[in-house]
Parts: structure tokens; sequence; C-alpha cells
């Protein structure tokens, strides 16, 4: 990535594409604590800054999580006919690369390219869609030191110089100078909490509590006494003796770094301009990043993002997962032990304001998931005789998908609902696949059959979760859903052990042994299997 791209949007009629669905649209803003109705800046298109990954080591699931989370929100955007330019940072130096890469024996750009890959397979294996642009804070320099330039010219921070009137390569943001801190997350510019402060410290780190943090650790660089004011923060930062040659900048005020937050601030405002429609991260970035980035955006001279959304965190036995606390689960050996779709539908089983937590039941439920899915769309695939193509899917428009899962994403993006609205569809396939042979409008039924398996796959592929969609498909996840007459042994076997049951419960009913065949039912009930009878026998789904 270099500093001369500029983002090219094609987007010449995206007005006319866009479902009367999308008018629907509400979701939150951090800044006003509000569910509230989204209305683009620009009619047709959506610009989205998401915070991406500071590339020090492993991506573990934690991380994901919000990745996963934010591509849901990109895909229902785009499935409400919305032209949109997705920008996914990568931090690719930092003090902790910097000291990793060091006790390792590594150069520091190495290490971060090994583990910017790491991420990027983590990504693609979990089905999140490329950004539009991912740019990398290295290749943004020049973009980080004029933005500061114009903070400092607007009052706004200040260059700390030595004994002989030298500037340090230290640039603080002058947080007293600026009187709207604290408005992203509703916190006085004082030792004492409000009330407003009280909600959002529960959730996350806070600048009225600003001790060591164990989820958001000070940059050593804000400790220093050289500040005005013990709010203000590092924009650039003077070398420290270890760093090395090649991780220094030339600058006005000294040769240096930037500091972690000015990064963003550059970046979203070279690929988005000035304001944008959403910007994005994780619950952990609420404060103190977002709020400094705001602030300093906003002292530069530019407009701020219209809505900032924010990702719960992972919790494992309901503390935050992260490899500081010792609890993080890589992604690589969490794909050891389940398939990429359970744990992709795992990571947005929930809406995505809500922790998640992370166990071994939240991963069988998501394996359940998937069997009832891919049984349903292999079955409607070998009645119907075909599998739709993954080019009709991705046509269907929002307005043509069923009002219960269209209610529940417009919902802030509550994709709770919108799996029971997935599920319902299901339901309701299975009993028209159960009732196929018995209608003498053969036709007629198939096409239902057809149009519930579009509505399903459609719905699960705004989830990114549609089993004959990639990677799924390269990567083995689809199983008997590839088509009709797709081999499942899986399938096979229990197909065999419930028509068995199903035999012998038909005998029961033949010899008018009722209390038999209610228990064999209840049996398979109890197991998540769904019995249909029909004139010509019965039939077996998943619940």
């Amino acid at each position: 990535m270099t500093n001369t791209q500029e983002p090219q949007n094609t987007n010449t009629s995206g007005a006319l594409a866009v479902a009367k669905a999308a008018a629907g649209l509400k979701l939150y803003d951090t800044a006003s604590h509000a569910v509230s109705s989204f209305t683009p800046i620009k009619p047709g298109q959506v610009g989205i800054y998401a915070c991406g990954a500071t590339v020090q080591s492993s991506p573990h699931i934690g991380h994901i999580r919000a990745a996963v989370a934010f591509d849901v929100v990109r895909r229902w955007f785009e499935r409400l006919g919305y032209k949109v330019t997705f920008v996914r940072n990568v931090t690719d130096i930092d003090d902790k690369i910097l000291d990793k890469a060091a006790a390792a024996g590594q150069q520091w750009w190495e290490r971060a390219y090994i583990y910017e890959r790491e991420f990027t397979e983590a990504y693609s294996k979990l089905g999140v869609e490329p950004p539009t642009y991912e740019p990398r804070a290295t290749g943004h320099m020049i973009d980080m030191i004029d933005l500061i330039k114009k903070i400092i010219d607007n009052g706004h921070a200040y260059v700390v110089r030595d004994a002989d009137g030298n500037p340090t390569g230290n640039v603080y943001f002058d947080v007293a100078s600026w009187p709207h801190y604290g408005e992203l997350t509703h916190q006085k510019q004082t030792a004492v909490s409000d009330a407003a402060s009280e909600v959002t410290d529960a959730m996350g780190p806070s600048v009225d509590n600003a001790g060591n943090d164990k989820y958001n650790p000070v940059d050593p660089a804000d400790m220093s006494p050289d500040k005005h004011d013990p709010r203000d923060f590092a924009l650039w930062k003077a070398p420290k003796d270890s760093d090395p040659l090649d991780a220094r900048w030339n600058a006005p005020f000294g040769t240096g770094r930037p500091g972690w937050h000015i990064e963003c601030s550059a970046m979203s405002h070279r690929y988005l301009k000035d304001m944008f429609d959403i910007h994005g991260g994780g619950l952990d970035l609420r404060f103190p990043h977002h709020e400094n980035e705001m602030a300093q955006t906003r002292a530069a001279g530019y407009d701020s993002a219209a809505r900032w959304m924010h990702s719960a965190w992972v919790t494992a036995k309901g503390e935050k997962m992260s490899k500081s606390l010792g609890n993080g689960l890589s992604v690589p050996a969490v794909l050891a032990e389940h398939s990429a779709w359970v744990v992709r539908y795992a990571l947005g089983s929930v809406q995505y304001r809500s922790m998640l937590e992370w166990s071994d039941q939240t991963l069988a439920e998501a394996q359940s998931a998937y069997d009832r899915v891919a049984n349903f769309i292999e079955r409607a695939g070998a009645a119907v005789g075909e599998q739709p193509s993954r080019e009709e899917i991705m046509a269907i428009s929002a307005d043509a998908l069923p009002a219960d899962f269209v209610a529940a994403m417009n919902d802030d993006i509550n994709v709770s609902g919108a799996s029971a609205a997935i599920f319902t569809a299901i339901r309701s396939g299975n009993t028209l696949l159960s009732k196929l042979a018995d209608r003498a409008d053969s036709d007629v039924a198939k096409a239902e059959v057809r149009e519930a398996l579009v509505n399903v796959r459609a719905m699960l592929d705004t989830l990114g979760l549609d089993p004959l969609a990639e990677p799924w498909v390269s990567d083995g996840a689809a199983g008997g859903a590839a088509g009709a007459g797709a081999d499942s042994a899986e399938h096979d076997a229990l197909d065999k052990l419930v028509s068995e049951q199903l035999a012998e419960r038909a005998e029961a009913r033949k010899a008018k042994d009722f209390a038999r065949a209610d228990a064999i039912r209840d049996a398979l009930g109890a197991a998540g299997i769904a019995i249909e009878d029909g004139p010509q026998g019965s039939t077996w789904s998943l619940k």
C-alpha cells in the first residue's frame, strides 16, 4: 500500500439500486447511546472504517469476532443494495511489535508481515470479505505528519522541546484545548465520574479511571512527565534507544514514529475523505483509542465518523479473551478441531453488541445448526433436481427476503432474530418437502420448495454462511449440501438409523400400539429430529 492510492468509486446509479427495506434500518451509535435510523451521507453509498489488527502475534478468536461482526454489517448493507467502501487498516508499527521482534531476533517489519499474513489467512478461512482497501500504517507517514501539523497549527497540540529549544520528537494532543473531549464516551474532563460515564465504565476502560487497565495498557509515551496534562496523549513519539534506525521517520517536530491513535485518523481520512458513515471496532477500542481519534480528527479541521459502532468481547468464563490474560484461543487451534463454518457461525451467533461466551456448548450448538442447514439444502436440492447458482443467490434483494429476517437485520443487525427466521424457513421448507409426493400439482410444489431453498440460502449468504459459497465449498465445509445426489457419510448413516426407527414406528401404528409409536416419535424428537407423517409414510428432518 502506497501513499498515492486513491479510492475509486464505480457507483454511478447506486441510489436506484437500494432496496426499499433500507428505509427501515436502525443502528446503535456509541456517541448518542441510542439506536437511530440510518441515512447514508451519500445516497446509495456507505463508507465504513473498521480498526484492524496490530500484527504483533497470531490471531485469536477474540480478534476475529470483531472482523466477523463488521463483515455481517457490511454484507447487510450490500444486500440492501448499497455500494460499500470498506476500509480495514493494519497497524504494522507499534511498541509491542518492536519489543517482540527484538526478543525473537527478528526484524520488526519481518514480524509484522508474518502475522499480517496469519490474520489475512484467518479472515479468509472464516469467510470475511476482503476490504476495499487495507492500508498499512507504515505506508502513510506523510499523511500522519501532515495531520499532526494541522492539529498543531490549530492550537490543539504542542511540541516538546529540549533545553536548547530543539524539538525532541514528542508531540502531544492538548486535551484542555478541546472542549469536546469525552463526547464519544460521554465522559467529563474531570476525575469525578458522572452517571453517563459510570454506564460506559461498566463496558470498558474510562477516561475517569486512567489507571493501568489490564485490557488497554497505557502507552509508555503517555506517561511522560513532559505532558502538560495527565489526559494528553501522544501524536508523535521520540524513538527509544532500543528502537531500530529503520523504525524512525523524520518530521518537522523531530525524528520519531506515530502515536497509535493518529494512524487511524490519517488512514480513514485518506480513503474515506471527510465525514464517513460508520467507524467500527471492538469495545476495548472505545476508550482511549476512539475517543482520542475523534478528538484529533476534528481538531485537525475534519469531520469525524457520523456513527460509531463497537462489537462486544468474546469471553471465556466471563473474562475478556486476550493473550495478556492467558486465555486466548488461536484461530488455527480452533480450526483444527472444528470446521470453519461452525466457528464462523459460533462467532456470529449473537448480536454484535452482546458479549459472546466461548465454550464447548457454543460450538456444539453451531455444529447442530450446520447439520440442520446442510440437511435441508441437500434434501431440497435433490427434490428440485438442482441447486440454484451462486449468482442467483447473490442477486436476491433484501426486499425479496422473508419479512422476519429483514426486520431482525434492520433492528441493529440482530443476528439472533435473523437466525431464528432462517430456521423458521427451514422448518417450513421441510414441511413442503414432506408433502411433495402427495401434491398433484408437483411442478407448483417443486417451485415452492425451490423458493424456500433460495430464501434460506440468500439469508445464510447475508450472514456469510451459505454452505455452497466460498470458502466453505473449497474447504469441504459444505458436506452433503453440495448438490443433488452429493454424498454425505454422516447423513447417510443418520438416515439409516432414523429410517429403521420410522419403520419400527410404522409397524407399531399398524398394530395399533400407539404408545410404542409415540415413544419412538418422542425419542427422536428429544434427539433433535422432527417427524412429518403423510399418506405416503413418514419423513424426517433435523429441527
